[in-house]
């Protein structure tokens, strides 16, 4: 090792017992090989950390899985990453994912993506769903108690851990689509109470709800299922009763029902997919949220960056009158098995067999508002793989973010961009889980999930014609200090993500 100043030249360093300490490069002489150097060192990136507010060239040291060395001067690792002309940030951290697949992991790292979390649907059994993942998975996954699953399963008297949307026979999807529409009695709703805080109980992140696809819920089910909750200290994120701008049924009605159920209860409050619900009149309800923040009601928002929400046909979304509500035509909605746009007669006819749709009802404006607010966070909202058309958000969100509407449309700085990926979903989830106060930061002690891109080439290449293509311009990716995207390319065979998740109460 060539020889420097001691009195002059430093580096932090994460000591074995997880405290810090300063060493002099020079005195490095004399210790051993396992005190200077590191599992691996990513050198020479623009190092962007949304926390600190550091933005310059560092070299990067992990070990054991965390980040033990960031430093101006060189550092010794078993392996070395060339991060010259790359951004070096904290991996995305997604707090919206239908597709919690290994097929959807994998398009999702190519898209930086470290940490996919299922919050708006969620899992009935919050044990199982971990269980199922350990040991398995190419990045870090967690879920929220999910009040559709409990719901459905309390309603219809069965069992069962499908997805959101999940494959059904004909006679599930009429049980199903009779629970959604009905009123629960007292007594179910006690069961739905019971059935959440054993959720929370058993490490869920959040409380997932989607009262646009329970519409048989009454106003007092949400406030109860807000109180569990509140209890937890638990976000609940929710897909607003209704969208659009038809009264009385408007996004701004359904966003007043929830932050009236979140000042109620103290349930912190997270609404998903803004955009979506508010299409043209995204504005008024982010000016909404705003002013139920100033006025100290912990509420916070998402969005994601296309003009094209997506969702189960069989849903209570398409009830009738969904056309005058979203202000759209069966033309407008895209079938996504085959990319076919409908008509009235394939409506029908996919409408009785289920599956995902596109809808394109969002205005462009509305996006680019939405994307381009320093407040509000991004997040895919991606599906589940079912065919050769499902929507691109699943697959190039946050390359999309990067590529589009920072480089190319400007609508908002880099530094700025990255905390909305970063740092704002770690902040959400903290008070909850205390393992995201070490996800989204780039600092000594967090977890090494970090993405590597290059800030000049990365875009989406996922489309609307052609939406099964990985993100450009990513070129390593980290998780728990384990490559799994290196050199732009999959690294096979490697599984280090994590559960992330709430502490477990007996």
């Amino acid at each position: 090792m060539r020889s420097v100043n001691a009195a002059k030249k430093w580096v932090l360093v994460l000591g074995a017992a997880g405290g810090l300490a300063i060493c002099g490069l020079g005195m490095a002489k004399s210790a051993s090989p396992e005190d200077v150097s590191y599992d691996v060192v990513i050198a020479n990136g623009r190092v962007m950390d949304p926390d600190s507010g550091l933005d310059a060239v560092r070299n990067v040291g992990i070990r054991g899985g965390k980040i033990a060395a960031i430093s101006t001067e060189p550092l010794l690792g078993k392996q070395t990453i060339n991060a010259t002309g790359l951004v070096v940030a904290p991996g995305f951290i997604d707090l919206h994912e239908h597709g919690q697949e290994p097929r959807n992991y994998q398009f999702q790292a190519h898209d930086g993506v470290t940490t996919s979390l299922e919050l708006e649907g969620g899992a009935a059994d919050v044990e199982r769903w971990y269980a199922t993942r350990e040991g398995k998975s190419l990045i870090n996954y967690g879920v929220s108690i999910g009040h559709i699953p409990v719901r459905r399963n309390i309603l219809t008297k069965t069992k069962g851990e499908r997805g959101f949307g999940g494959k059904a026979n004909a006679a599930e999807m009429a049980a199903e689509d009779a629970a959604a529409h009905r009123e629960a009695t007292p007594e179910e709703i006690v069961q739905i109470i019971e059935a959440l805080d054993r959720g929370f109980r058993s490490g869920a992140l959040a409380e997932g709800m989607g009262i646009n696809y329970t519409p048989g819920a009454s106003h007092w089910e949400i406030v109860e299922a807000f109180g569990v909750a509140g209890k937890y200290g638990a976000p609940v994120h929710v897909h607003l009763r209704y969208a659009g701008g038809k009264e009385p049924e408007t996004g701004l009605s359904a966003l007043e029902e929830v932050i009236a159920a979140a000042a109620a209860t103290g349930a912190p409050l997270h609404v998903v997919h803004i955009t979506s619900m508010g299409m043209k009149y995204t504005p008024q309800l982010i000016a909404m949220v705003d002013g139920a923040k100033k006025r100290g009601i912990d509420v916070t928002t998402e969005c994601y960056p296309y003009t094209a929400g997506s969702t189960y046909l069989q849903s209570a979304v398409f009830d009738p009158g969904w056309q005058e509500k979203m202000e759209i035509s069966y033309h407008d909605v895209q079938w996504a098995d085959t990319g076919e746009r409908l008509t009235a007669e394939t409506f029908e006819k996919y409408r009785k067999t289920g599956g995902i749709v596109i809808i394109h009802s969002i205005p462009e404006e509305a996006a680019r508002t939405a994307v381009s607010n320093p407040a509000i966070m991004i997040a895919s909202d991606g599906m589940p793989i079912t065919g050769s058309k499902v929507h691109p958000r699943g697959q190039g969100t946050y390359s999309r973010v990067l590529g589009h509407y920072v480089r190319e449309e400007k609508v908002l700085d880099l530094m700025t961009a990255l905390n909305k990926m970063t740092l704002m979903p770690a902040q959400r989830l903290e008070k909850r889980a205390p393992v995201f106060k070490d996800k989204g930061r780039i600092r000594m002690g967090a977890d090494a999930d970090i993405t590597v891109f290059d800030a000049n080439r990365v875009i989406d290449k996922a489309t609307f014609e052609e939406p099964l293509q990985y993100s450009e311009g990513i070129q390593f990716v980290f998780v728990n200090g384990v490559a799994v995207v290196k050199d732009g390319q999959l690294v096979d065979g490697v599984f280090p993500g994590r559960a992330a998740r709430a502490p477990i109460v007996p």
